[in-house]
């Protein structure tokens, strides 16, 4: 019973590393057809934003606010002086977000300097068997479920979540209904990269925050949305449920690295 509780534990762990890291990116890559390569880095602003949010004495929630906004509003930034001249141009988007990628990196790099940065968790551990993991872990799980609730929520029942996913079909109709598709894209960018930022500031207690943590996610979230296939959100659950459970089991029975 210990080893199935611990199995299960690795792979709800697993399960919330990847929608944490690929729920932003199933907006911005699954709904809207952007490939943006600066979208680990955009994780990698969130992880600072909480970081400097905590050190100013902010509660650690209240930093994850703060990180989701700033973020946020740095991608309506991003999407109104450069995506939205890129739209259906992949080649011109990728260069595009890779140079910006870089250009993050350089510039949190000159000011925070290359060592990590990190915020504690006041919560403790406890004990399953001889195994003994954190409790913000489960706080983590809570957050990342949460989060996948309130995306399918919002674009399932709301007048935003029709009108965004009226606008990635079809941009021409709505254009033509009357929908200001300018200002959906704008605000369905902003939203995928809040999204992003709230998910570095949940894992800097556990990652630590860095100039380069971005690479170590981008990859993996890629990986995750596009075995999702063309459903977004069902297909981010579907494929988060598959690689988490493959990383739990294998990470607690030979290695992370392996897993």
């Amino acid at each position: 019973m210990e080893q199935v509780a611990i199995y299960a534990y690795q792979i709800g762990f697993s399960f919330s590393i990847f929608i944490l890291i690929s729920l932003g990116l199933a907006i911005i890559f699954g709904m809207m057809g952007v490939i943006n390569l600066a979208q680990g880095e955009f994780l990698m602003l969130g992880a600072y934003s909480c970081t400097m949010a905590a050190q100013a004495g902010l509660p650690l929630w209240m930093a994850f606010i703060v990180a989701a906004i700033v973020v946020g509003l740095f991608g309506i930034i991003v999407e109104r002086l450069i995506i939205r001249f890129l739209y259906g141009r992949v080649v011109d988007t990728l260069l595009a977000t890779w140079g910006l990628s870089l250009f993050i990196v350089g510039a949190v790099t000159s000011v925070f300097g290359p060592q990590t940065e990190s915020v504690a968790s006041t919560l403790g551990n406890f004990a399953i068997g001889n195994f003994t993991v954190s409790q913000y872990s489960l706080v983590m799980m809570v957050i990342a479920v949460a989060l996948l609730v309130f995306c399918y929520a919002l674009f399932r029942y709301t007048r935003f979540g029709l009108l965004a996913r009226g606008t990635m079909q079809n941009a021409a109709m709505a254009r033509g209904l009357g929908v200001g598709t300018d200002r959906i894209y704008m605000a369905t960018f902003g939203l995928g990269s809040a999204l992003t930022g709230l998910a570095g500031a949940v894992l800097v207690p556990i990652t630590g925050a860095a100039p380069t943590m971005g690479i170590f996610f981008i990859a993996k979230a890629f990986i995750t949305v596009i075995a999702g296939g063309p459903m977004p959100l069902l297909g981010t659950i579907s494929a988060s449920g598959l690689f988490g459970t493959i990383d739990g089991i294998v990470a607690y029975a030979s290695s992370s690295v392996v897993g």
